[in-house]
């Protein structure tokens, strides 16, 4: 050590110095890279997503401690990962992004450490984690303790399940094991056309099986969006995957011990010109369908609502938005969709969604238009015995708030499944459009009027008249909601126009809203 660096100021030179040459000048490579190929470096992606200047670097000093293979030749500080602290809408998150400029992303001993780190630190405290993952997998150099790494990142993300908001960005490729660990997270965004998940990529694919697919058909972000569900949002690019994923922490709690968020607002307390539209949404025509969300737009807070997974299972919608400034979750069968039918993929994607509102304390408004479930031989040799229990199992474990509004058809198990009384929901009103039963009127003839029919057959009526005419009287005498009403089934009937106003009461009366489980461990979902 020099004498000029064993003075304070000879230090603080050397810091500078360190600084430029291992973190100022390893950036400014980065984005000349990532520049290149029209995407941003690891901290560009970290400074563009959180609130200006409030981003606190951790481990930026690290280095692996591998030597085989002539790495140590190369040990870049900070390895293949950018972590530490920051805000977002003033409120705290922990985030790390990979740096696919540095080893291909790829995840060794060091880079797992520090993600390791951060995962524990954002649990310990209560506050969400954001993954920005950009990885070409485990280093092969590293061997086995590579893998390690995942296995901790596995089990850590596995503890904080349901204990704090987690989000995964797919910003590049995720393969092999890799891919597991943003499919465990809460919520997984992908860009188009750049994000790539796959357990095992073409190559092997095709020298496995000699099927010829591409990384776009095979793992894109399109595929994951539309086709498996593992995305629940394909971005158009970076900038559009990080604006969305800054709008949805805005809608969830810091951690489950905390309240949804609550921002001030001018509710209109009573029925508006807005609110009166409702009154014509529902056709006078029960086959025909209408879009469930200018129901929803007129419900929520500024006609603001964050949907999630709007290209998968489009028959159903889920997604947040607020009631007097306070986040709910909202699930509503979609009509415009196969009918608003249910079927398997519906059903695990609101499953899924109840058990995230459910875990963080979020309230739940559904919106019921289901004639039923999906019919075919399809379905039912893909399990939706077992894979449509899990929508049950959810509501019926949900132990938050739960408002359900009955808008049209509401028939058979699957007016059970979504949001009944019986499930556990606690206030269910419905709209005088409502048609409560066991089935259709059509479907209903079928069965209850075959002498009827016949009857009308060799009198040479018009037996679709006479089919239609038992069907509507069915439908009056059976399915109308004042007979749901008259049992209790369910507690109330409004105008379409009432609604806003009539579940914002629903919901404040519930605030304070306990539920006392026998103690248990854990129950066993239908998985």
């Amino acid at each position: 050590m020099t004498n000029a660096e064993s003075t304070t100021a000879g230090r603080i030179e050397q810091l500078r110095q360190r600084n430029e040459e291992t973190i100022v000048a390893k950036e400014r490579a980065a984005r000349e890279r990532q520049h290149s190929k029209g995407k941003q470096s690891a901290r560009e992606r970290i400074e563009t997503f959180v609130d200006p200047g409030t981003f606190v670097e951790f481990d930026a000093y690290v280095r692996h401690r591998t030597t085989a293979f002539g790495m140590d030749e190369k040990r870049p500080y900070g390895d293949a990962v950018v972590t530490g602290i920051a805000t977002v809408h003033g409120r705290r998150i922990a985030v790390y992004s990979q740096d696919f400029t540095t080893f291909g992303g790829s995840l060794g001993e060091v880079a797992g450490e520090k993600i390791v780190k951060i995962m524990d630190y954002a649990t310990r405290v209560g506050v969400p984690i954001v993954g920005m993952l950009d990885s070409g997998g485990a280093r092969i150099q590293e061997g086995v303790v590579a893998l390690g790494k995942y296995g901790e990142i596995f089990k850590r993300t596995t503890a904080a399940s349901g204990v704090i908001p987690q989000i995964s960005i797919v910003m590049g490729p995720a393969a092999g094991g890799a891919v597991y660990g943003p499919a465990l997270t809460d919520f997984v965004v992908m860009v188009d056309k750049t994000s790539h998940m796959f357990v095992t990529g073409p190559d092997v694919i095709k020298t496995v099986t000699g099927e010829e697919v591409g990384f776009e058909e095979l793992g894109g972000g399109l595929t994951h969006n539309s086709i498996s569900g593992v995305s629940h949002y394909l971005a158009a690019d970076e900038a559009d995957a990080l604006d969305y994923v800054r709008a949805l922490l805005a809608f969830l709690p810091d951690n489950n011990q905390s309240e949804v968020p609550a921002y001030d607002h001018q509710a209109h307390r009573v029925v508006n010109d807005l609110d009166q539209t409702l009154n014509r949404v529902i056709p006078d025509s029960p086959n025909q369908p209408y879009d469930v969300l200018d129901i929803i737009e007129v419900l929520v807070d500024d006609r603001e609502f964050l949907e999630v997974q709007p290209l998968y299972a489009p028959n159903i919608v889920i997604g947040f938005g607020r009631l007097e400034g306070r986040t709910i979750g909202i699930i509503a069968n979609q009509p415009k969709q196969m009918a608003g039918t249910l079927n398997i993929e519906a059903g695990e994607k609101a499953a899924r969604f109840v058990r995230f509102c459910d875990s963080f304390s979020i309230p739940i408004l559904t919106l019921v238009d289901v004639p039923g479930y999906l019919p075919g031989t399809d379905q039912e040799w893909t399990g939706v015995i077992r894979r449509g229990a899990k929508l049950i199992y959810a509501y019926a474990e949900a132990t938050v708030p739960m408002v359900t509004v009955i808008t049209r058809k509401a028939y058979g198990g699957a007016y059970i499944v979504m949001g009944s009384k019986q499930l556990g929901a606690d206030i269910n009103i419905a709209w005088p459009t409502a048609e409560i039963a066991v089935m259709g009127g059509q479907g209903a003839v079928n069965i209850l009027y075959r002498s009827e029919i016949k009857q009308a057959e060799e009198e040479g009526r018009d037996v679709a008249a006479v089919r239609q005419q038992l069907a509507n009287d069915y439908t009056y005498n059976v399915t109308s909601p004042f007979l749901a009403a008259e049992r209790g089934e369910i507690d109330g009937i409004i105008e379409p126009a009432e609604t806003r106003v009539a579940i914002t009461k629903a919901f404040r009366a519930l605030r304070t809203k306990k539920v006392a489980r026998p103690e248990r461990k854990h129950g066993n979902i239908p998985l």
